[in-house]
């Protein structure tokens, strides 16, 4: 007897950036570079909150959306940091933001329909859209400084087309959209049945001007995914939120319903501290950030790379071309010879081949260990 499985689940893999994780990660000698964790503890307010929920007895199933305080309050928080006006009907609080992302691809993705996706590009969305039956297309923005832009946009729009991902500030680039880009990429939407897929998890952690978000243009069209996990260091709180026009919201909270019922209540008391009494609490993460990104920066300029100037989240991709190696085949050395880990360009589509990524959520002390380790590397002149 041959029992079977979704052919579909069989075709996809486990994200390259958690397979190259779990291969060094039992070496006790090795310098990892490759997580986006952030190394500072979550708040006191919040654990204090989370404290008194379980004082509480705030143990309990919350409605499908999630608790209507915090609904309001992540509305109050969108719209002041970033003037996008929804009300409590138009948020659901999700595990996470990979469950909000997963919520609004089985929503509104249905056989045969595209995606697109600016490439390089977190590895998540991928495996999503083709459970769903349809069909990623990725658009090259390598020659743009990794951002998408109405121009390079335009010709892979077609009758397929289903939505249109902008994941900025990018994993894995940390590249970011100004004003004026997302302007026009919505004016080149506006009136198409084409939804945009906004992920702005890394909204907290744009270095120069503030975030933009392309719902202040396109809101009826726009599903805006975001969450706690970057922003407030509540990675293990999985809190997550996606906002939608009312009578799509309606739609999607069915799928998010039958999919986990709500979020962990102790969860969301801790997520309505971190947007109220900590709707600041990423700022002094934002300058560590910004001073580590600097330091990485400047020293993969002076080891010889070449590599785009982030404007955002806690990544920076250099190219590995002036080395002739593979991504996977430099990492995997890298890491066995040098004992640094990074993740392999590949990991983030074909697009991401012949780039590295280095994630600087990490202390300067262990990044500056970590690149001596890497100059020293390619100054024997192993990579080849």
């Amino acid at each position: 007897m041959k029992l079977s499985i979704n052919p579909r689940v069989q075709e996809i893999e486990i994200s390259g950036i958690r397979k190259f994780f779990n291969l060094v990660a039992n070496d006790p000698n090795m310098i990892s570079l490759t997580i986006g964790q952030p190394d500072f503890p979550t708040p006191h307010h919040i654990k204090e909150a989370t404290k008194q929920a379980l004082d509480e007895n705030f143990t309990t199933y919350t409605h499908n959306a999630g608790f209507p305080e915090l609904r309001k309050a992540a509305c109050r928080f969108v719209q002041t940091k970033y003037d996008l006006h929804y009300n409590e009907d138009e948020v659901i609080v999700t595990v996470g933001a990979s469950e909000a992302i997963d919520v609004a691809f089985r929503t509104i993705l249905e056989e045969g329909t595209e995606v697109i996706l600016p490439a390089p590009v977190y590895p998540g969305y991928e495996p999503i859209i083709k459970l769903c039956g349809a069909k990623p297309v990725y658009v090259d923005t390598r020659q743009n400084g990794f951002r998408l832009s109405a121009e390079l946009l335009k010709p892979f729009i077609n009758e397929k087309t289903r939505c249109i991902v902008l994941p900025y500030p990018s994993n894995p680039t940390g590249a970011t959209l100004s004003e004026e880009e997302l302007k026009e990429i919505a004016l080149l939407l506006q009136h198409k049945p084409i939804w945009v897929l906004s992920d702005e998890i890394y909204s907290e952690l744009v270095f120069t001007g503030t975030h933009q978000s392309i719902a202040k243009w396109l809101r009826e069209q726009t599903i805006v995914v975001n969450g706690l996990s970057k922003s407030h260091s509540m990675t293990g709180f999985r809190i997550g939120f996606v906002f939608a026009p009312a009578w799509l919201s309606k739609e999607m909270l069915k799928v998010h319903q039958y999919n986990v019922s709500c979020s962990a209540s102790i969860s969301q008391k801790a997520a309505l501290a971190a947007l109220t009494t900590g709707m600041n609490d990423a700022a002094e993460m934002k300058k560590e950030y910004k001073q580590r990104m600097n330091y990485v920066y400047e020293r993969l300029i002076d080891i010889g790379f070449e590599v785009e100037k982030p404007n955002g989240a806690f990544y920076i991709f250099p190219s590995i071309r002036p080395f002739h190696e593979s991504s996977f085949a430099f990492a995997l050395q890298l890491a066995k010879e040098a004992k640094v880990a990074v993740v392999p360009g590949s990991a983030f589509s074909s697009y991401g081949e012949g780039y590295i990524r280095i994630s600087y959520a990490y202390s300067l002390d262990t990044l500056k260990e970590g690149l001596d380790r890497l100059e020293r590397y390619i100054k024997k002149g192993v990579a080849h």
